[in-house]
């Protein structure tokens, strides 16, 4: 893969460089309990998150501006999050578009199930 096509994936997958550093830097700053959850909340994110890589930074900026406001309220991480940390992710992705695949695939999934129910 060329430096080329690693940046378009990169973007794709990440959105703007400058603004996942800054994203980074202000998950640097959290205290250590909260950092590891926004670090378990990312890795989720980036393996299932069906977004384009804007609405995935998106997301990920709204949740270090949900553990920043936790880690300056000495809100625990598990009031964060709740009792159901998938739920809690999916819920957030719920709120943000989704990538052009993903629509394509589940409207493609829809329409074939439609096709062989009749």
């Amino acid at each position: 893969m060329s430096d080329a096509e690693k940046g378009g994936f990169i973007s794709r997958v990440i959105g703007d460089k400058q603004r996942w550093r800054q994203y980074k830097a202000r998950v640097r700053q959290l205290p250590p309990d909260y950092r590891t959850a926004v670090d378990a909340i990312e890795r989720y994110l980036m393996r299932f998150g069906p977004m384009d890589g804007d609405s995935a930074a998106s997301v990920l900026e709204e949740v270090a501006d949900r553990f920043e406001q936790a880690a300056a309220d000495g809100t625990p991480t598990r009031e964060v999050v709740g009792d159901d940390p998938v739920e809690f992710v999916d819920a957030l992705v719920r709120n943000y578009p989704m990538g052009g695949d993903v629509v394509r695939e589940r409207e493609r999934l829809i329409s074939a199930i439609d096709h062989a129910a009749g």
